[in-house]
This record gives structure tokens, sequence and C-alpha cells, in this order.
């Protein structure tokens, strides 16, 4: 099965041993040129209401979510939609657009245990006084087992703490290693909180597929004031996680505010840096965010985007269709609704091209089937599923 995901999709040929120097320099994807490769992009389903992840439970079946809490099972030859019913208890705010994050949010099928894990935003309700409740969310893990279109068995494995009023940055994929899953959980909006190992939100976590903590997790070897399911912090908002075919390592993409987004390695007990450094994106009214764009007091990213093209879920492809792409990475974007391939060769970028762009909105997420053929769903109140093939 296909390790997760793309939304502006951005191909990278990864050799991603690469060690990048403090003297980095941005990439600007708007100059990237068109592929020369043929392709044909299809419709397969449409009907889709803001959509967020999927995943295949066969050669037939995608599994996918919406934000509004609707898990449905599409047959990828004839488009046919079946609704699965659940009991996750996500919350979508304001009757949810683009800009509304929270929601039912990615979904992940693990072949070798048959659970179907997902991440979505825990509805939470908090006690201002004796008479006042504000609704709060989280970002949460759960799983459950496929069974007569139905999710049963179903468990909470992780819901991050402190919960939050915001409505913001839930980050959410989800990559399995090892019978160890990992996933980001974004900032929620606020920040300073990314540097706060006592809190879950702006960091890549790291548990056992029950829900409990390897005992190698960096809280029990060598940050022991960390909470216990944290890997990686100083995350803004990671919306993409994968495993690398060349190096067995776990890579995810990072929203940065205006300009920054990047792809980086998942370190143990690794820190990015938000919100000390932003990786060359500013505020929104322009200001700086920090003294400069990296430090070496933080990890250093393996390719940074000024201008953002809003990166989303990112997969190493493998496949029969596109054979000049194996082991590329595949990287979605929102904001640049393009699909991008960069190549890297001994520790270098050796090129870079678009795929598509402008042809099916802002792209939300992709899989790539068994023998190669790209499915992707965008960012929309009236989406669809897509198939990219030659």
């Amino acid at each position: 099965m296909a390790e997760k995901k793309y939304s502006c999709t951005i191909l990278l040929t990864l050799f991603f041993s690469t060690v990048l120097k403090a003297e980095h320099s941005f990439s600007n994807y708007r100059d990237y040129p068109i592929t020369e490769t043929a392709f044909k992009i299809e419709k397969v389903a449409d009907n889709l209401s803001y959509p967020w992840g999927m995943s295949f439970i066969d050669k037939e079946y995608l599994l996918v979510t919406e934000k509004g809490g609707r898990l449905i099972k599409i047959n990828v030859n004839n488009g046919e939609k079946m609704d699965i019913s659940h009991d996750i208890q996500s919350i979508r705010f304001d009757g949810g657009g683009a800009s509304d994050q929270g929601g039912l949010l990615d979904v992940y099928i693990h072949d070798v245990d048959d659970y179907v894990y997902f991440t979505y935003s825990h509805d939470l309700k908090k006690s201002v006084s004796q008479r006042v409740k504000e609704r709060h969310s989280s970002s949460a893990i759960a799983r459950g087992k496929l069974e007569n279109n139905k999710i049963i068995d179903l468990e909470v494995l992780l819901v991050a703490t402190p919960s939050q009023k915001e409505k913001k940055h839930y980050g959410s994929r989800i990559a399995i290693k090892d019978s160890i899953l990992y996933a980001g959980f974004g900032e929620r909006d606020l920040g300073m909180i990314a540097q706060d190992p006592r809190q879950h939100p702006g960091s890549i976590v790291r548990i056992n597929l029950d829900g409990t903590v390897p005992d190698d997790n960096p809280a029990s070897t060598t940050q022991l004031n960390w909470l216990p399911e944290l890997y990686q912090i100083g995350v803004r908002n990671s919306q993409g996680i994968t495993v690398s075919p060349h190096d067995g390592e776990v890579y995810f993409s990072n929203h940065g505010p205006r300009g920054g987004d990047f792809i980086g390695l998942a370190k143990h007990g690794g820190n990015y840096g938000w919100k000390h450094i932003a990786w060359g994106g500013t505020k929104y009214n322009g200001f700086r965010i920090g003294h400069v764009p990296f430090s070496k007091e933080f990890d250093m990213p393996l390719i940074t985007w000024v201008p953002s093209p809003g990166v989303g879920s990112i997969h190493f492809y493998s496949g029969k269709v596109f054979p000049e792409w194996e082991g590329d990475l595949l990287v979605s974007a929102l904001k640049g609704k393009c699909l991008i391939r960069l190549d890297f060769l001994d520790g270098m970028i050796v090129g870079e091209e678009i795929i598509f762009k402008n042809k099916i909105g802002r792209i939300r997420d992709f899989e790539v089937d068994d023998v190669g053929n790209i499915f992707l769903i965008s960012d929309d109140a009236a989406s669809g599923l897509w198939k990219l093939s030659k």
C-alpha cells in the first residue's frame, strides 16, 4: 500500500540521506518547468465535500474521509460510493469550509494488523465557570476494524493535551514504520506552544499501534522532561508524512506561515525551531518572525519553499505506470494547486518539475495504487476523486 499523500502534488526524487548546510537556500516552485511526461487525468467519482484523507482497502476500493465526518468507500473502477458508519467523535466548527480545519481527517489502513487508523479533531468541552462551557478540541488518533461496512471495536489511542478553543492547525497525517505509528500534531495556531515539550501541539508523535509508548522514545532516553509520546518538536503544522524506501527514515511536510513550507526528517529528540524561526516565512502582514530564517540551534529542513506552495501529503512513488518517477517523492500542494517532482542525486537536487497545476483545484491528498496509478482528492465543497495515469 502506498505510504501517503499529496496536495499540489510535488514529486521529489530524494536521496534522503542529504545533509543540508546552514547556508540553506529557498526553492521557488513557480519557476519549476512543466513535465514532458505524457499523462492523463480523469474523474473517477464526484460529490465529495472537503475530503481530507484516503487509503486503499484493496486493489478495487479506497476509503475516503470528509471533514464533516463522512467516511466513504469508493470503487476506483466505476466510482460507486458507499457510506461507512462509525462512532468517531470528531468536531467540525461553523459548518466548515476550506478555512475550517477541524473534522474527520486522515485514514490509514494497515495491512499487517487489519486495523484502520484515523486522525481527527476530538470533541471536548471545557468549563470556564459553573455555568459557561467553551467548546474545545484536540488532535487525536483512534483505530477500529472495518467489518460489513461499519467501523467496529473503535478505540482512542491518543488525544493531544491540552485541548484548545482555536480551530486551526491540527496537522494529522499518519505513517507506520515497523509497527510504530508516527503522526504530525499541529500547534493549533499558538506558535510558541511548539517549543513546550510538556504539551503535544506542534510536534511529531510516535506511539505503538495499541497506543502505548515505545521504550526508545526521547522521554525515556535523551529528553526526560518531554511528554512520553513526543518524538520531534518545533513543528508548525505537518500535513504529510511518509517512510523513505531509500534509507527507511520518516520524512514529513510542514506548512510555514507566509513562506517557509518545508520537507524535513523526523528526528529523535529533534527541534525544528518554530516559532523562534520560520524557515524564511513571515507573518501574514509581512513582518518577520525571528531574527534569522534558520539557526544552527535547530534542525535544518531538506528543502524549503518561498513562496509557499501549501505543501500537504507526501509519498515516494513506486509503480510501472510512470517508471521514470520511481523512487521520487510526490508532494501535494494546496495553495499552488499543483503536483511537483524534485530529483536528488548524491545529496544534490538535480531537477524539479511540476507534473500538473490548476487542473483539479487545491490538492489535499493522494494515494498510489499497486501498479502506479495516482488517485487524488481536492480541498473543495464540490470535490471528487481523480486518477492520474497514462
